[in-house]
């Protein structure tokens, strides 16, 4: 089943190259930059090193895109069939365990701490989060990203 990300607001380049490198591993399809998420070429066409220091290459494999705003893409892609997803800690959101991709899926993730704004929860078709049984209240984006792109694959 077809899978893709976006990252919103996503302040860390080493974050971006991380999720680049396991988007890779678990054949994602596409990676959307919204906000002020780094892009692997910066706007003088160079690359960013921080992304290629922990992409090692995959920003080279997965497609990407970038667009200021979030919302005209979430739009796009659920005009073209996609389950728009949001992993985001919220009183609407299911564990991630029990959710199960019924079409294409594109997974929306947010700001290292603020994660994703209300709007962008409010666009989203569903909502899912990983339990927090420590007494940190989250994980790094680029661990949850890797955790929730695999569960899919089951």
């Amino acid at each position: 089943m077809k899978t893709a990300i976006l990252l919103h607001n996503v302040r860390s380049a080493h974050n971006v190259g991380a999720i680049f490198r396991t988007a890779d591993a678990a054949g994602v399809s596409h990676i959307l930059l919204t906000g002020y998420t780094p892009t692997p070429i910066d706007r003088y066409q160079r690359p960013q090193k921080e992304i290629a220091k922990t992409a090692l290459g995959a920003e080279n494999l997965v497609s990407w895109e970038y667009a200021k705003s979030p919302v005209s893409i979430v739009r796009r892609l659920r005009a073209e069939g996609f389950q728009i997803v949001g992993v985001e800690q919220d009183e609407r959101a299911r564990d991630y365990r029990v959710f199960k991709p019924e079409r294409p899926t594109v997974f929306i993730f947010g700001n290292e701490v603020r994660g994703l704004s209300r709007q962008l929860r409010n666009a989203c078709d569903d909502l899912i989060q990983i339990p927090m049984f420590g007494k940190k209240e989250s994980l790094n984006v680029a661990t949850t990203a890797g955790i929730i792109l695999f569960s899919a694959l089951r």
